[in-house]
């Protein structure tokens, strides 16, 4: 599966466009990496706990698009976005959005 943030896939041809597929998660904070993330957001640096956290939830919503993607036949998905938005206090979705298409063989 070819996933892209462009309208194209250089080199190749889209011929038929299947359709928005998304793929989400919503993940909470955990207390443990809140005590450490509140200990490092004092002296400072990057907050590795949240770094990691974001990273795992990017790519479970990644391959929901994907699984998505394949379940309508698609070679590619184009036009690839992501958006976060806070569901409740503690706890964001994260959203993978894209176009999936088939490619000329």
């Amino acid at each position: 599966m070819i996933i892209a943030t462009t309208e194209t896939i250089e080199g190749r041809k889209i011929v038929k466009t299947l359709g928005l597929v998304k793929g989400n998660t919503i993940r909470a904070k955990h207390l443990g990496k809140d005590i450490i993330a509140g200990l490092r957001n004092i002296v400072g640096g990057e907050i590795k706990e949240y770094t990691e956290m974001l990273n795992d939830a990017r790519m479970q919503s990644v391959q929901r698009m994907e699984d998505e993607a394949k379940s309508l036949g698609g070679d590619a998905i184009v036009s690839v976005r992501f958006t976060t938005s806070t569901v409740t206090s503690g706890a964001a979705e994260l959203l993978a959005y894209g176009t999936a298409v088939k490619l000329r063989k």
